[in-house]
């Protein structure tokens, strides 16, 4: 069973703790148009685990970031998560921070 995923936000700072899969990420997604207002950093050095749903739900996010004028920086990628990324072949959309 997934660890719940917890977030701080402090913007313009907002930091993922726990997991990001597609077990945890539906209260994320229920908030997230309001939860990311003035939001420019993710910060995602608090995850233990990301599956392909939550690394959607981070390109999701840019891109609605990006819609509205915001570059959204995801800082704290691990070498896991980069991983990740680079599978999907996804460098340009989350370029390393």
């Amino acid at each position: 069973m997934s660890e719940a995923l917890r977030w701080e936000s402090q913007p313009p700072r907002l930091t993922l703790h726990g997991e990001l899969d597609r077990e945890t990420l539906v209260p994320l997604w229920d908030v997230r148009k309001k939860l990311m207002s003035g939001i420019t950093c993710l910060d995602v050095s608090g995850l233990e685990r990301v599956d392909s749903s939550g690394l959607a739900l981070l390109v999701h996010l840019r891109e609605e970031a990006s819609q509205q004028g915001v570059d959204l920086t995801i800082a704290g990628i691990t070498d896991r998560l980069n991983t990740l990324i680079t599978l999907y072949n996804l460098q340009d959309i989350i370029p390393a921070a």
